[in-house]
């Protein structure tokens, strides 16, 4: 009986090309073998059969039987290897394969989607894909093998954990005003300036959202209205109803805006500029478009304007 640990891919490759043309010794010319070789491994595969494979003709060799019964097999086995050699050369140079990226809500306003572009030009043959979350929640895909990449921040003074990362850029923020407000024109608002304003947000709550290190600052924001989409925040904007704060990375949005919305960059000597990483799972390899989508984020972030002022 075939014993699965005894047989070996050479001898099923010399047995297939030897039933195929008919002749141990043009099997042993196109494999580049010696014909003694090919003599073993036939040998040592019918050791392993239990019985012969080739009758010895007048004229080259046939397959008996037993040997038709294997060739099946064979060529089976050496077709899905021939596929996972193709299947890893696809990978390494990027021919093939997916990428499953996430991204933080702003970062999907440009930074990503620029690097995901230069990625489909440079390997169209790459299945590349992105999901929105925000920083904890990608923290966890990452961990758990959901996302492959994700582009994640030090929001609300919280560094991300248990992934690797690299950094990208630190992005500033801006006071997102309406165009007659108090604040507008000005180059650059602090803590005192912003004293009193009644806040767009995310969440009635200050804490997990941009507000939180005005908070932690003395700071008690008034949130006035809670909205999630920037587009949105920025149209309660201009409608004079609160000011808002935007990282830099949204402020693309609001400058569409350009007449009804100021922004303001707020000082960074009060709120840090926020990091922002590409964060791959601690303790695993990256995949090769991976690393590919690591170099085109760490490229775009270096034509985005992060900085405000």
């Amino acid at each position: 009986m075939l014993d699965p640990h005894g047989v070996s891919l050479a001898g099923l490759a010399v047995f297939c090309e030897a039933a195929r043309t008919g002749s141990l010794t043009a099997a042993a010319e196109r494999l580049g073998y010696t014909q003694s070789a090919v003599s073993r491994q036939i040998a040592a595969l019918e050791r392993q059969a239990g019985a012969p494979l080739f009758d010895r003709l007048a004229r080259g060799v046939g397959p008996t039987a037993e040997g038709r019964a294997l060739l099946g097999h064979a060529e089976a086995v050496l077709g899905r290897l021939d596929e996972a050699r193709r299947d890893l050369r696809a990978l390494r140079e990027l021919d093939g394969g997916r990428l499953r990226a996430g991204a933080f809500p702003t970062a999907n306003i440009g930074l990503v989607p620029r690097a995901l572009a230069a990625l489909r030009t440079r390997h169209p043959g790459v299945d590349a894909t992105a999901e929105e979350a925000r920083t904890p929640e990608l923290e966890r895909r990452l961990g758990e093998g959901e996302v492959d990449i994700a582009v994640v921040s030090s929001t609300a003074g919280r560094e991300p954990r248990g992934v690797r990362l690299v950094h990208l850029l630190d992005e500033g923020m801006y006071v997102a005003v309406a165009a007659g407000h108090r604040l507008a024109g000005r180059d650059g608002v602090g803590m005192a300036d912003i004293e009193g304003e009644v806040w767009i947000a995310g969440r009635r709550s200050p804490e997990g959202t941009l507000l939180a290190p005005l908070a932690e600052r003395g700071l008690r924001p008034q949130v006035g209205h809670v909205v999630a989409e920037w587009v949105a925040k920025a149209g309660y904007v201009a409608a004079g109803l609160g000011a808002t704060l935007v990282p830099a990375l949204a402020a693309e949005s609001f400058r569409r805006m350009a007449g009804d919305v100021a922004l303001v960059p707020l000082e960074q000597g009060d709120v840090p500029a926020r990091a922002v990483y590409a964060a791959t799972a601690e303790g695993r390899t990256p995949s090769p478009a991976a690393q590919e989508f690591e170099r085109a984020l760490t490229a775009a972030a270096r034509r985005v304007d992060a900085a405000p002022g």
